[in-house]
């Protein structure tokens, strides 16, 4: 016995010490001492491997099946890829930081996301222990997992877009009985950390079959709060080879570690470890772990309000060369990622802007940089702009979970609210009739001399009182007074709203499109990349929506002729007014002054 435990530098579990001992003491009792020896060294690989927490099951290499998965009666998120990639990224790493080469961790994401037999209301029907087992036995049944033979240890990792129960994850929200919203999240000194009561994120270690079984509800991975990529390793990598909370509970990741910080800060306990048979061993301090490890960007403020300049503090390792940094950020869940440029006089910035928001909204932000060395690193975050710190923002429209409906503000009555007209050939000035202080509208928007003209900031827009027909055309003479990005027409075809983006980005990386198209933004099929505004400058703009397409042209040239099902057309909540019959002008970061506004129905 003290040669094996010599060889190897561990205890083995008591089961495994038994039935390779238990022969030992009768060969040792006939056999020379170089036979015996012989003997000892074919258990050798038997021995190295870590294991599963009750010793059954070798986990030295570890297969995760990661699927995305989405009810009947719902839509992917349009860069849902992006965020599953991520996380898979996230825990690999921190597998491999944590048990080197004694346990190889490999995620297997599924290319197209997985579409339940069962709509959201069915797969609610219980407790979050009854969406757990249905949701993991109908991607089991259907995926036929773990049916083939591998050297793997398998685990089948659902990544669900919804939650037990209903809440708007973006803004943690979830609907009372009596129709208000009320916060439901862990907020601790103003950052955010995933936990909310609806969530629900469930796993289990099936011995017998030798797999294991982890669901992430949405509240634990859809909107990057800090410790998402804790729960999905938690959950998808730690329950479900049988690894317990350890006790005294700590900052560990199988313990409070969701609550305290991004994977990367936490860890797993050493004797947690040992009990799977993993042994201590130099581990190199390799560039790209060191950088996993160190790198951090906290929002500065940590709660910023409107208008107030907000920047992610960044933290590097020692002595680093950064060859490129990127930042974006989100205001929808849906919705586009912005990219805000950066620029850094030292080897390694320690600031990153996100620019103001020019209301309160909750943010994701993405980070992604490269070494000179090659070493690449991306950190996922979330924060709230609050009027307040004690209140949280509220949301202009219902998300798709918010089942209870709730009251919203409306613009007041004017005397062109009225106008509403289905008859061809009649065109209706939108200008000569506007009037803004008594239009629902979010910046400052003026009304002088028969003439339009918004505030510069991000997502300003305003809500034009009329109602249009089912096909009609849309006639705009615009100027730039800034350097032109984001020009927003906001549109209705049928029931479903949209909007026609122009001149989005700067130089040569301009681009105009429809959004959303069967739920894409920018970058869909229907983009345009080049620049179509210039400072200065009017340019006449005509948008032609019928029943089965939508047309855009400016300054005598079109740039979009899309044609299709007007069920694909679909809004963000972050262009949302209040009344979803209305068109409405929106800009981002440019003041335009509207010359002409006329709608003509076909």
């Amino acid at each position: 016995m003290y040669l094996i435990r010599k060889i190897h530098g561990r205890a083995l579990p008591d089961r495994r010490m038994t039935r390779i001992v238990a022969p030992l003491h009768s060969l040792r009792s006939n056999m020379k001492p170089i036979c015996f020896l012989l003997v000892l060294a074919s258990f050798v690989p038997f021995a190295q491997a870590t294991t599963t927490w009750d010793g059954r099951h070798s986990t030295d290499k570890i297969e995760v099946t990661v699927v995305y998965f989405v009810p009947s009666d719902r839509q992917p998120l349009p860069d849902w890829r992006d965020r599953v990639d991520y996380y898979c990224r996230r825990i690999e790493l921190f597998h491999q930081r944590e048990f080197g080469s004694q346990s190889l961790m490999k995620t297997i994401a599924l290319a197209e996301p997985f579409f339940s037999e069962h709509t959201t209301e069915q797969l609610r029907a219980g407790d979050a222990n009854s969406i757990f087992f249905q949701t993991l036995r109908e991607a089991d049944r259907r995926l036929e997992f773990a049916k083939d033979e591998s050297k793997a240890f398998r685990i089948l990792l659902v990544l669900s877009d919804i939650n037990w129960r209903p809440l708007d994850d973006f803004y943690r929200l979830h609907p009372k009985q009596d129709g208000t919203l009320e916060f439901e999240g862990n907020l601790n000194q103003g950052q955010h950390f995933p936990g909310a009561a609806s969530g629900g994120a469930r796993a289990t270690y099936l011995a017998n079959r030798g797999v294991g079984w982890g669901l992430v509800s949405g509240d634990g991975w859809r909107v990057p709060y800090r410790g998402c990529d804790c729960v999905i390793y938690h959950e998808g990598c730690g329950h479900t080879v049988g690894l317990p909370h350890p006790e005294p509970g700590n900052g560990s990741v199988m313990s409070l570690g969701q609550y305290n910080g991004w994977l990367s800060e936490s860890w797993l306990d050493k004797d947690q470890k040992s009990r799977m048979q993993w042994h201590p061993e130099p581990i190199a301090a390799t560039p790209q772990l060191e950088l996993f490890t160190r790198f951090r960007a906290l929002p500065d403020p940590m709660v910023p309000a409107p208008d107030q300049d907000v920047n992610l503090r960044l933290d590097w390792p020692d002595g680093v060369h950064v060859d490129s940094l990127r930042v974006r950020l989100q205001t929808a869940i849906n919705g586009a990622w912005i990219e805000r440029p950066q620029q850094w006089a030292d080897d390694a910035p320690k600031l990153a802007s996100l620019g103001r928001f020019d209301r309160p909204t909750p943010v994701s932000y993405r980070v992604d940089a490269t070494l000179a060395g090659g070493e690449r690193v991306e950190l996922w975050g979330y924060f709230q702009v609050r009027n307040d710190p004690a209140h949280n923002p509220q949301p202009i429209a219902l998300s798709q979970d918010l089942v209870v409906p709730v009251g919203k503000a409306t613009a007041p009555p004017s005397r062109s609210t009225v106008l509403r007209s289905t008859q061809p050939g009649n065109v209706f000035d939108l200008l000569d009739r506007l009037d803004p202080i008594q239009c629902w509208q979010v910046g400052q928007w003026t009304h002088q001399d028969g003439k339009l003209e918004s505030s510069k900031a991000y997502g300003v827009r305003i809500e034009l009182p009329y109602t249009p027909p089912e096909e009609y055309r849309m006639t705009l003479i615009v100027e730039p007074l800034d350097p032109p990005t984001g020009l927003i027409l906001g549109q209705r075809s049928g029931d479903r709203r949209f909007l026609t983006l122009l001149g989005f980005g700067k130089q040569e990386n301009t681009m105009s499109a429809i959004e959303n198209v069967a739920g894409r933004n920018v970058g869909n099929e229907t983009t345009w990349t080049g620049a179509v505004l210039q400072q200065g400058r009017l340019s006449q703009i005509i948008v032609t929506v019928r029943k089965n397409g939508v047309r855009v042209q400016i300054d005598g040239g079109q740039i979009i002729d899309w044609q299709g099902k007007r069920d694909d057309l679909s809004l963000d909540d972050y262009w949302s007014t209040p009344d979803r019959s209305k068109l409405f002008l929106g800009a981002y970061d440019c003041r335009y002054r509207f010359h002409r506004l006329d709608v003509e129905p076909l």
